[in-house]
């Protein structure tokens, strides 16, 4: 067989087997929004009680018999508000200031009133199971020594020392209730301010790069790193009532889980509360198992049956291999729709010069998009979950495929297509078994790079809910639990060098040694 054959034999091969890879994860994704559709879809946001919480309600779900889903840490507190909106999540923790101050904005005066806020949210086809029993509202603490030396116990104290360095969450640092209403209201005079992760700025705290950040009062690491939360003299914070949101059309749905889940008014006290936190936090015991512990210690009040912590928890092989499956789901679709889309672009800017530059402009100002920045414009037009981080992923892989397809061949000398013509061979049988033969190692390259990118890209996906090796790594960030990073990041590591052996291996196959590089 010739050289130009093996070619075309071994592009078709590939072509074949993307088809199947991409064909079975597919399947599985649709069996998966199936399963999902008949299920009620708990989410939590991206910190630590939020996630008991919403394992809580999950797990108090399950023992009313009612198929439930749980969509941890899936983001802050708009995602969240927007998923329960577009109605794809059914219910989530949140706290009533939040409600008031960020998401409710039209109750103006009356905002505080929890009739009124009820009756807004009803309006919008929004329900309220709470207040839980603690208030979690936001504060600003500082390591008492540090305050101590300087002598602040009050926000206004925080005037006379401008030179001290303010490390606030990202959230924190644009909410109404956050920063910017807190420096007018105490006219802070501080220009050293950053936003950061919540849970980095306590590590920037304990090792003194930070002077002060935002806290909740239910957080364990107040008392673990000795904090002073400095008092609100001027009363800026509401009342953060911790309740559970949820879509009424759910409780018409699930009305045995709702009836359950209504025994949760009232049942957690600020000292549980911190608690459960502190088990999670500093005894880094999963969040699943602190729920459970307490949903069935509560099972009698609740009127629900216990909870085995053993069916919340997973073994960590299987904890990766489901998150491997939902990093590859990610990665082959993505990937086989870039090579559909970018291989007829990279030919067509081969062939149209003046078209081929605008093309290659497109794709290139495309891949300067910061990636976290391009999922999260996905959200508007494609909710949560993979659909967004797939079609993110793809607009991230046309220019590697598109700028090597038209690379490669743009390389092949004109008089390699004259001769072809010369033969009487019609323009597509040139391109498909002269051209792209000759420029199959080049183009290979290309996927192979984009392949290699979404490897590692795809672990943002679990940022918007889109599961994947992401999924460990940020819970691992969050928890400051090294082995959990390494869950996702080794396996991540991992896929990436196979993806990479693997096309390696099909340029060899697909390339004939005298064209190879």
């Amino acid at each position: 067989m010739s050289a130009p054959r093996t070619a075309v034999s071994a592009t078709r091969a590939l072509v074949v087997l993307i088809l199947a890879l991409a064909s079975s994860v597919l399947f599985d994704a649709r069996v998966s929004a199936g399963d999902e559709r008949d299920h009620l879809r708990v989410a939590s946001k991206a910190f630590t009680e939020s996630v008991i919480l919403g394992e809580i309600a999950a797990q108090l779900g399950s023992a009313a018999g009612t198929p439930t889903q749980h969509r941890r840490a899936l983001g802050g507190s708009r995602l969240c508000w927007d998923a329960l909106l577009g109605g794809e999540i059914d219910l989530y923790p949140e706290y009533t200031g939040t409600l008031t101050q960020e998401l409710v904005r039209d109750l103006g005066p009356a905002g505080a009133d929890a009739a009124a806020l009820r009756a807004a949210l009803r309006g919008r086809g929004i329900g309220v199971i709470g207040p839980l029993g603690f208030d979690n509202t936001y504060a600003i603490g500082m390591r008492a020594v540090v305050a101590d030396a300087r002598g602040i116990r009050s926000l206004s104290d925080l005037r006379s020392h401008p030179d001290l360095r303010f490390g606030f969450s990202n959230e924190f640092m644009n909410r109404r209730d956050g920063w910017p209403g807190l420096a007018a209201r105490y006219a802070l005079p501080q220009t050293t301010v950053q936003g950061l992760d919540h849970d980095l700025a306590y590590r920037g705290l304990r090792d003194g790069r930070l002077d002060a950040t935002d806290l909740y009062r239910t957080d364990a690491e107040i008392r673990r790193y000795d904090l002073r939360v400095l008092a609100d003299d001027r009363g800026f914070f509401p009342r953060y009532d911790a309740v559970l949101v949820y879509r009424l059309d759910a409780e018409a749905r699930w009305p045995a889980a709702f009836a359950t889940l209504r025994h949760l008014q009232g049942a957690i006290d600020a000292p549980a509360m911190i608690a459960m936190n502190a088990q999670v936090k500093l005894d880094k015991i999963a969040e699943g198992t602190v729920a459970a512990a307490f949903v069935s210690a509560h099972a009698g009040s609740f009127g629900a049956a216990t909870v085995s912590a053993a069916a919340t928890t997973g073994t960590r092989a299987r904890r990766i291999w489901q998150h491997t499956r939902e990093h590859l789901l990610l990665v082959a679709v993505s990937l086989l729709a870039a090579i559909a889309v970018a291989l007829p672009m990279g030919i067509l800017a081969a062939r149209r010069p003046r078209l081929g530059q605008l093309l290659l402009a497109a794709v290139g100002v495309v891949q300067t998009i910061p990636s976290l920045a391009l999922l999260v414009f996905m959200i508007p037009l494609l909710g949560i979950g993979a659909l967004p981080a797939t079609a993110a992923l793809f607009l991230y892989s046309l220019l590697p495929i598109v700028r090597n397809t038209h690379a490669g061949l743009r390389a092949i000398a004109p008089s390699v297509r004259d001769a072809a013509a010369a033969l009487g061979l019609p323009p597509l049988a040139i391109l498909w078994q002269i051209e792209l033969p000759l420029a199959t190692g080049t183009i290979l390259a290309g996927i192979k790079s984009a392949a290699v990118i979404n490897v590692g890209t795809a672990t943002l996906g679990a940022l918007i809910g889109a599961g994947g090796l992401g999924q460990p790594i940020f819970t691992g960030i969050r928890l400051d639990d090294l082995p959990l990073i390494l869950e996702g990041a080794v396996p991540a590591s991992v896929l990436a060098l196979a993806v990479q052996g693997v096309f390696d291996l099909m340029d060899r196959a697909a390339v004939p040694r005298g064209l190879r590089q």
